[in-house]
């Protein structure tokens, strides 16, 4: 009884440490990618990284108002770049090549177009 009691407490403890190497090698696998946006203030900021945490996929987004660039950490298995420029244009701002879709951006509060600046 005590072998099977101690082979039995190994194998657990094996499967969990093989559980969680798995999990923490996926999390190291994430990609990152930098986007130029059409941003102008805080208010894009939160619109845009609203618009990209929605994306199962995306683990981090952080927009640098400053400097337009949104930088997103994603699961490639998940989503895209592409998929996350198109999120971005259907949150009314250009995304890299990517235009802002034209009927987002009318909705847009008038500090967040960038024309107005």
């Amino acid at each position: 009884m005590t072998n099977k009691r101690i082979i039995s407490g190994l194998v657990s403890v094996l499967l969990l440490f093989f559980v969680l190497s798995n999990y923490s090698f996926a999390a190291a696998e994430a990609k990152e990618v930098k986007i130029k946006t059409s941003a102008v203030c805080d208010m894009c900021k939160a619109k845009i990284e609203k618009a990209v945490k929605r994306d199962a996929g995306v683990s981090a987004v952080d927009l640098d108002v400053k400097t337009k660039i949104v930088t997103v950490k994603y699961d490639e298995a998940k989503t895209n770049p592409d998929k996350i420029k198109l999120m971005i244009s259907r949150a009314g701002y250009d995304a890299d090549a990517v235009k802002a879709d034209p009927r987002a951006y009318t909705r847009l509060p008038k500090c967040c177009k960038a024309d107005t600046k």
